[in-house]
């Protein structure tokens, strides 16, 4: 990447301090559109530093570690709530006083701006999630189809071990960019090796960990109720754009029936992608956003 990179800067949100990377210069604040860019979970803001890079011209762009991620706050009891996602996005807007805002957001990053955006729907003017609508109709069903009393045994027992387990150590930066690649095959070897670099800490005795808490392996057992996602969504009036991996896990909501609930949004599937179709698709991803925005 080219030219200098961004800023780091903090803000509170519920007691926590939040870390946000800012792209701009003196006076992009007034000068150009405000762009925030919000990254999937276990994830960090850095991943969007290519993103950042290619728009940055154009945008004063800015882009938020969420709680429990990169370098923000961890919550004390290890609960992450996708409603405490919204009101720290919320806060970074409100604070930095820079609405309305242009959105780009992946996955879990995606599932926040969308309820952010149906919630105030006059502080979004563009909105693009990379599938980012959370679990599919098909997989809700299936996972309740387990009474939901031995679900949240379940998920008690999974709690227990997570607070028993301590973070998982790498001998070397090189071991844990293995396990990058491992995760996602799409990688070249640069954006791994960066989203590695600033994916890690150092630990005292040299070892390196992962920066998410690793409480986020393990989330609540039911989001809000299904009506009120809906409900949501429907509230969105900016013109909107859902992005989905061919290759991807997720569910496309032009197939499985959640574009319905959306008024204003338009889905654009990428070949040869899977789940961070950013990275994998990053010059057709860059255009898209470039025509889209």
């Amino acid at each position: 990447m080219n030219g200098s990179g961004p800023t780091s800067q903090s803000f509170i949100s519920q007691r926590l301090k939040l870390n946000y990377e800012d792209w701009g210069g003196p006076g992009d604040k007034n000068s150009k559109p405000p762009l925030v860019l919000v990254h999937g979970g276990r994830d960090h803001a850095r991943s969007w530093d290519w993103t950042a890079e290619a728009l940055r011209d154009e945008y004063h762009v800015i882009a938020m570690d969420h709680r429990g991620h990169g370098d923000s706050d961890w919550v004390s009891d290890g609960n992450y709530s996708a409603g405490d996602m919204v009101y720290d996005l919320a806060q970074l807007i409100h604070q930095l006083g820079v609405g309305p805002v242009r959105i780009v957001a992946h996955s879990m990053g995606g599932n926040v701006a969308l309820r952010y955006a149906g919630m105030f729907p006059d502080m979004v003017t563009k909105l693009v999630a990379i599938e980012g609508l959370g679990p599919s109709p098909e997989w809700k069903e299936k996972q309740r189809a387990t009474p939901y009393p031995e679900r949240m045994r379940k998920w008690i027992e999974k709690k227990r071990a997570a607070a028993g387990r301590t973070p998982r150590k790498y001998e070397s930066i090189e071991a844990a960019f293995a396990r990058m690649i491992e995760e996602n095959s799409y990688l070249t070897e640069d954006q791994a090796r960066h989203l590695t670099v600033h994916g890690v800490n150092r630990n005292e005795d040299g070892t390196y960990s992962w920066k998410f808490d690793p409480h986020l392996n393990v989330w609540g057992v039911e989001d809000v109720a299904d009506e009120f996602l809906e409900a949501t969504w429907a509230a969105i009036e900016c013109p909107t754009l859902l992005l989905y991996g061919a290759d991807s896990w997720a569910s496309n909501p032009e197939k499985d029936g959640r574009l319905k609930h959306f008024s204003t949004a338009k889905v654009i599937e990428f070949d040869k992608a899977g789940h961070w179709l950013h990275h994998d698709q990053f010059d057709r991803f860059i255009a898209t956003l470039r025509d889209f925005l």
